[in-house]
């Protein structure tokens, strides 16, 4: 379905059928979820060739019409908690609609395209819209995109988790033998204290027995006690050790699983999350699980059996008693249910505050230049606060509800002690019960209580570690990168011939971004993609590289779609070299050598030396050995761009992307690196994207992109002497450098006598 084509209900769409007739066609059919006087409720918006039409759900007046000839303007407004789009039109007031928070992405993209239709145009509607409800139960989601855990079968997501455990099944069974002896050794201490009460100390109580005779008499029974001890002692070691590793290794195998399916999600994966949401996963996420899996699955198992078996054995013991001790059950039960649907709605929402803190965290520690530099610290700081006020509200939500649970959980639980001293002692004076049944059942009671209590402690635990279990699944879940055609080319060797034919692409298909672009590309030539910004130079880019697949046409390498080339082949033969240089916190030669792994030394050095950058590395104390530092903090823009080059130099692509590589650099490097890129591109294809429009100059083609469209084609010389748009975008730059000039630019020899 299309989001902006939502299903009418049958009393609507009736009411439509009324007005429209039957040739119109309907571009927007999309509900509101609040009414006129700010109360919920549905109304629907209706767009199509003709007029703009507003129904309400429910009685059989009340549609506001409105033709489109007439509208002359529409906006969106933000109003407290909720929007309103506002259309103005000739014909009295302006017409209201107003929605919640959770509907704004969507009426900002209504709004732009009434505005379309009102001038005649087709309207450019995206296909995808982010979720902010859940489309089966249409709660709010913890995050956009997000998973509703209102909606995830818990059992669905146990059964899921478990099947992690299958490489260290062995283990496993092993484990789950120790567990489950644990219970069913703890069911005899109890026993054989009745047996002592009962068969030894109440009988020869009176008898006036030596301390050696009683000694001798209790012996069996004592050391029988002594030995299940030291035998739960040994169980719970041996158990322990297993349960840590099981639970760590699953763990590593889960995130190494999640972070070899992030590597390989595409690029629009990136643009709709925020880097601190996915480190959650890997972080607070994983460690949920590893928890679960080292506390809450094996005394799942362990408890299930304590329960089972001590209330076998109590009643074999006194049924009567057995009645009395399990009174304060159902209202626990009772409890539990609802304190875990409480609980299933919060965890998950301290997830999404969480990661968004993370997020923030990120981003502040990360532009800490630009905070300062604008002197800022105080403004982030409340932002921050503001973050880590909402975690700590709903943070201390949970808590609340969990420790009224258990504070009055225990509380009824004491009752039942209550009621088998009570009824037990009655029934010892009447001596229709022993003394030593009644104290070994006060020992069962706790052994009775004590999963009761776990089961309770465990709601809370499961509840956050299925959150975070969703999370992570939500992420390995989502399709990865670009599927690789099964009958996909190996191409070993590449010529470098590249051609778009009658390519359209939109990162969102309703929004083209290219309009039926058509180049041929022939080996080693070198293209420079001009236009001003947002006209589809990178997008072409991105195309070649494979980081979309296109809407229509197709991009060809060697006259072989790229869609039937392995991703393997296509990316091993193209390099890039972009203007925002991203080096790994690592030495110089591991980035130099990071497109040729297991590259020599010898090669990494010739590599640099043909970027010009040998001279500098040779220069520091560690030469090729110096650490770079985060994003290669320790280097200065020019060193991190020639380094980069080296490291295309030593990828040797057959297609060379270069984008905006010699920007925001003083003249003496811009040489440097324009001798190194001179050499670089040698036998190459390249596409060169550049601002600075003298830069390519020794382009053999420049491509003019307007509008998503190729507008013109030339050389450097013939299109300035067309004088159309590259003219225009050359004089506009000489314009704007000549009024840098006279404020003293960073090549202006005045700078340097201030």
């Amino acid at each position: 379905m299309k989001p902006f084509l939502e299903t009418l209900p049958p009393e609507v769409d009736t009411k439509l059928q009324n007005i429209k007739p039957p040739e119109e066609q309907a571009h927007i059919q999309v509900v509101t979820d609040l009414i006129d006087n700010g109360s919920f409720g549905e109304q629907w918006l209706v767009v199509t060739d003709e007029r703009l039409l507003v129904i309400p759900t429910e009685g059989a007046d009340g549609v506001v019409e409105v033709p489109l000839k007439v509208i002359t303007e529409t906006r969106i407004e933000e109003l407290v908690g909720a929007g309103r789009l506002e259309v103005e039109h000739g014909e009295g007031e302006p017409t209201y609609l107003y929605y919640s928070n959770s509907l704004s992405p969507k009426f900002a993209e209504v709004a732009e395209a009434i505005k379309q239709l009102t001038k005649g145009e087709a309207p450019m509607l995206p296909t995808e819209v982010e979720r902010t409800r859940c489309d089966t139960c249409g709660r709010l989601l913890p995050e956009k995109d997000g998973v509703c855990l209102a909606c995830v079968k818990t059992w669905d997501t146990l059964k899921r988790i478990i099947r992690y455990l299958a490489p260290y099944k062995v283990k496993v069974v092993i484990l789950m033998i120790f567990v489950a002896a644990s219970p069913i050794i703890n069911l005899f201490p109890p026993l054989i204290v009745r047996y002592m009460v009962d068969n030894v100390i109440a009988p020869l109580a009176g008898t006036g027995l030596t301390l050696s005779e009683g000694f001798e008499m209790l012996r069996s029974p004592v050391g029988g006690l002594l030995g299940i001890l030291c035998l739960t002692f040994l169980f719970e070691i041996i158990a322990g050790l297993l349960r840590a590793d099981v639970s760590s290794r699953t763990c590593r195998y889960i995130r190494g699983q999640l972070f070899e399916h992030v590597q390989y999600m595409p690029l629009r994966f990136y643009g709709k999350r925020q880097l601190g949401n996915l480190i959650s996963r890997f972080t607070n996420d994983a460690d949920r699980v590893e928890m679960f899996l080292l506390l809450g699955l094996p005394f799942m198992l362990r408890n299930v059996l304590m329960l089972i078996g001590t209330l076998v054995v109590c009643l074999s013991m006194s049924w009567r008693l057995t009645f009395f001790a399990l009174m304060p059950v159902p209202l626990i039960m009772l409890g539990g249910v609802v304190i875990w649907r409480r609980m299933r709605s919060i965890w998950p929402r301290w997830h999404a505050k969480w990661s968004q803190l993370s997020s923030h965290l990120n981003e502040s520690i990360s532009g800490i230049r630009v905070v300062k530099a604008f002197a800022q610290e105080d403004r982030e700081a409340m932002r921050f606060n503001a973050r880590n006020e909402e975690l700590w509200s709903v943070s201390v939500t949970g808590e609340r509800h969990w420790h009224l649970f258990f504070a009055v959980m225990n509380f009824i639980l004491t009752f039942g002690m209550f009621f088998i001293w009570y009824f037990g002692g009655l029934q010892v004076i009447r001596e229709e019960l022993t003394v030593g049944t009644l104290l070994a059942f006060t020992r069962f009671l706790f052994q009775l209580y004590q999963p009761l209590q776990f089961f309770s402690q465990l709601n809370n635990f499961v509840s956050r570690a299925f959150a975070g279990a969703e999370r992570i699944f939500e992420i390995m879940d989502t399709r990865s990168e670009l599927s690789e055609d099964p009958e996909a080319t190996a191409m070993p060797q590449m010529e470098g011939r590249v051609a778009f034919e009658n390519v359209t692409f939109g990162y969102d298909p309703g929004k083209p971004v290219l309009n039926e672009i058509d180049l041929d590309v022939e080996p080693g030539e070198m293209i420079g993609l001009v236009g001003k910004s947002g006209v589809g130079k990178s997008t072409m880019i991105n195309l070649i590289c494979r980081f979309y697949d296109v809407n229509r046409g197709s991009v060809t390498i060697d006259g072989v779609d790229i869609r039937k080339i392995r991703l393997e082949d296509l990316r091993r033969h193209i390099g890039m070299v972009h203007q925002d240089i991203f080096l790994f916190d690592g030495t110089i030669a591991e980035n130099i050598g990071y497109g040729k792994p297991g590259a020599t030394l010898d090669e990494i050095i010739s590599a640099a030396v043909a970027a010009e950058v040998h001279e500098f590395i040779a220069a520091k104390p560690d030469g090729y050995d110096m650490k770079v530092g985060e994003r290669g903090g320790q280097l200065s823009g020019g060193e991190k761009q020639r380094i980069a080059i080296a490291r295309a130099i030593l990828h040797d692509p057959k297609i060379l992307i270069l984008d905006e590589a010699t920007s925001s650099l003083d003249s003496a490097t811009e040489k440097k690196i324009q001798a190194a890129i001179a050499r670089l591109v040698k036998g190459r294809t390249t596409f060169a994207i550049a601002h600075r429009l003298s830069t390519l100059r020794n382009a053999d083609r420049l491509i003019v992109l307007d509008d998503g469209e190729v507008a013109e084609v030339g050389t450097h010389e013939e299109l300035m002497n067309r004088k159309g748009i590259f003219y225009d975008l050359v004089h506009t730059q000489q314009q704007t450098s000549a009024i840098i000039a006279v404020g003293g630019g960073k090549d202006d020899p005045s700078q340097g006598r201030r």
